[in-house]
């Protein structure tokens, strides 16, 4: 069989290990006689539409297996819908082109929720089409709502990070709280699934530790039954520490906190709930409160990821290399926790379509029965996927990370007319 081509793209918000999934694509993609290039797209499927490749064939071994330890999309993301191929074909029939142009017989698309639904559909046209390309989803989101897999590379770092961001200030706060800060508010990414808000309260292995609420998505905000628990947790301990979810709703559905601003798939631009939530608890209260938002520090932190996530993610792009060479077409690739005494975990795979645009929320019985923390199910859940240190190398003080030529593909076709969205 003639060598093809790997068309690799990263979508969505990165995180602190997509790069190692990207390292196990190139690395395990180089060892195989039926693969000729790794490309990349630039800035994930708009480079495959400007046909913007990147040739990784060029980097040394060294600055690949670096990527391991770089957060951050290497090779750039982006967040762009497609157009509906019922509506509008152009910029699939532009992808099938780039495909054929470049003998691209693998494409594998690293994302979340919405870049599994580009995958399916890019595949699905290929296969109308008669082109012969394998479609391979690989699973990446903070968020960990991409339903069908127990988890997704990318959280299990983000969770480290908000549990030990968690437990540091809240150590912070209780030193002070007799003569000034009394509530710390800690806000997290979180836009319907509160799964990195109930992260913070792995911080807790004491009664009485932080945090001491948890605000999720999952649970309308209730102001009044708020302003009770804080009252009577810093009546009790002399300070509060909040974790919150930026997503948290009102009981109409509501986003306390959202901007006026949409991305391309549609979803509300959200941020700023934290100052909202202080602004309640000092006008209700008279209580100084402090709060600080993690946003891209909670997904980029690779000094502090996960064993487990980073492991996770590196197996992820490995197998999607296994599993176009076995001729899969149109899955994604999943995390199966093994049902044994120790945590384990197994690669397995789902079919695109059924994962496309589906979300996957936490579950009533992994929060406590008040709505403000989380139960012992959910840290039995939660807790493996922080295990384990991952610290990079050093030097000069600070991380080591990879550095890419990024050396463009000479392009083939005509400059791609994007339709008018």
């Amino acid at each position: 069989m003639k060598s093809r081509n790997v068309l690799y793209a990263q979508s969505g918000g990165v995180t602190a290990v997509i790069n190692a999934t990207a390292a196990g694509v190139i690395e395990a993609g180089r060892k195989s006689s039926k693969i000729d290039k790794i490309l990349a797209a630039k800035n994930g499927i708009l480079g495959a539409l400007k046909e913007e490749l990147i040739d990784t064939n060029s980097e040394s071994k060294k600055e690949i297996s670096n990527l391991k330890y770089t957060p951050g999309g290497v090779f750039g993301s982006c967040r762009y819908k497609l157009q509906d191929p019922k509506k509008d074909q152009s910029e699939y029939q532009r992808l099938m082109d780039v495909f054929i142009a470049h003998n691209i017989g693998y494409f594998l698309y690293n994302g979340g929720g919405d870049s599994q639904d580009t995958a399916d559909k890019i595949a699905t046209y290929a296969n109308k089409k008669g082109i012969p390309v394998q479609c391979i989803g690989i699973p990446k989101t903070i968020d960990n709502d991409i339903p069908f897999t127990d988890n997704c590379p990318g959280f299990g770092s983000v969770a480290k990070y908000i549990a030990i961001s968690t437990k540091e200030a809240g150590l912070d706060v209780a030193s002070m709280a007799e003569t000034s800060t009394k509530v710390f508010i800690l806000e997290v990414m979180g836009r319907h699934a509160g799964w990195i808000a109930a992260a913070g309260g792995l911080a807790s292995v004491e009664k009485g530790d932080p945090p001491h609420l948890i605000l999720f998505p999952e649970i309308p905000f209730n102001e009044k039954r708020m302003i009770v628990k804080v009252r009577k947790t810093v009546k009790s301990l002399g300070y509060c520490v909040i974790v919150v979810s930026e997503g948290i709703q009102d009981r109409q559905g509501n986003f306390l906190a959202d901007t006026d601003t949409k991305d391309a798939f549609g979803h509300k631009q959200l941020g700023g709930v934290a100052p909202q939530i202080a602004s309640i608890i000092n006008s209700s209260l008279g209580y100084k409160c402090h709060w600080a938002v993690s946003d891209y520090l909670q997904r980029s932190a690779r000094h502090i990821a996960s064993q487990t996530d980073l492991k996770q993610a590196y197996a992820v792009g490995e197998s999607a290399i296994k599993l176009a060479l076995a001729g899969e077409n149109a899955v994604m690739l999943t995390i199966k926790r093994q049902k044994t005494k120790s945590y384990s975990w197994m690669i397995d795979k789902v079919a695109l379509s059924r994962v496309a645009n589906q979300e996957k929320k936490m579950p009533r019985s992994y929060i406590t029965k008040d709505g403000f923390g989380i139960t012992g199910l959910c840290r039995n859940y939660l807790s493996p996927l922080i295990q384990g240190e991952a610290y990079p190398p050093y030097k000069n003080g600070l991380p080591v990370t990879a550095s890419l030529k990024n050396k463009p593909v000479e392009k083939k076709l005509k400059k791609f007319k994007f339709p008018k969205k």
